[in-house]
């Protein structure tokens, strides 16, 4: 290809790419779009731990490039991006905020799109139980020698109190710490499943997504799934005053609330009302959790062992 300068015509092919044809990375669609989410993922964290305006918000938001890589290619470019992300992390703010992002965004996105693209909701939501399962295991085995993960927990839950000038009373510490795995695993639970599934919608309006569009509406989670929850129950009934049971059972129980979530979209299909009563739902779940939440996990429960779809206008 050639172009006229005031020098006279220039030949603009590059000697490197034969036929014009680009190579490297530039030829490398994927690889590219796992540098970009790595570098937009990596930005939003340092802009959180900057404590810039928004910060808060971008941190959470941070999955969203991950599943974008991976849902328009392939798992593994979510998992190049995450790694890129967490090296730059490392280099830019410290060795503590890349590693909290890879526990909470990096490593968990790629198994979510690893169960997905291979066509197993069910076990993607699996993960949002396993995984900070393992972690919280990980975490109690490498803290034994620090007094558990019962005291390191206390002692953060009394720091954040008294840095917000709230008496620490020793029933209110052990609430808390009793609590706060479980309230993590939610929280991070609902960031990356919004995540996901912007990414998924944003994709899907531009024809880019890679894979079917998730039903997750029609989710259910693997038959052996439900099996774990007892387990932990009996864990915490041997040892009541360990946090580590108790954190554990409620981290398991987190896919089972979505399913049983998943089951009230399923049930309100065809609905002309469906918005508003989804709104009403979601009003009442975030005023009266612990009523609902049961709730809904003994209707995951109940749509789990009948094996047939659940009833509309049910």
């Amino acid at each position: 290809m050639r172009e006229v300068t005031a020098s006279g015509p220039q030949d603009t092919q590059d000697r490197g790419q034969p036929g014009g044809q680009p190579h490297g990375l530039s030829a490398n669609p994927s690889l590219l779009a796992a540098g970009a989410a790595g570098f937009t993922a990596a930005f939003a964290v340092l802009w959180a731990v900057r404590g810039l305006p928004g910060g808060t918000l971008l941190f959470w938001a941070a999955p969203l490039p991950l599943f974008a890589a991976g849902l328009a290619f392939r798992p593994l470019a979510a998992a190049v991006a995450g790694l890129l992300a967490a090296a730059l992390l490392g280099v830019t703010a410290g060795i503590a905020p890349a590693l909290v992002f890879l526990v909470l965004f990096g490593v968990p996105a790629a198994l979510l799109l690893g169960s997905w693209r291979h066509g197993s909701l069910g076990l993607a939501l699996a993960m949002l139980g396993l995984w900070p399962l393992v972690v919280l295991l990980a975490a109690a085995l490498f803290l034994a020698d620090d007094g558990g993960l019962d005291a390191v927990m206390r002692a953060a839950v009394e720091a954040v109190l008294l840095r917000l000038d709230m008496p620490a009373s020793e029933a209110l510490v052990t609430t808390l710490v009793r609590l706060k795995a479980g309230a993590i695993g939610f929280w991070v639970a609902i960031a990356l499943l919004g995540n996901a599934t912007a990414a998924a919608r944003l994709l899907e309006r531009r024809g880019l997504l890679a894979v079917p569009a998730p039903a997750w509406s029609r989710v259910r989670l693997p038959g052996w799934y439900p099996l774990l929850p007892p387990v932990a129950a009996l864990a915490y009934l041997a040892m009541p005053e360990d946090a580590v049971p108790l954190s554990a059972l409620l981290l398991l129980l987190v896919p089972l609330f979505f399913q049983g979530v998943a089951g009230v979209h399923r049930r309100l299909e065809g609905r002309q009302a469906r918005p508003a009563l989804l709104a009403a739902f979601y009003m009442l779940l975030v005023m009266f959790l612990q009523v609902m939440g049961p709730g809904l996990i003994g209707l995951a429960l109940y749509d789990q062992f009948r094996r047939r779809a659940a009833p509309r206008n049910s």
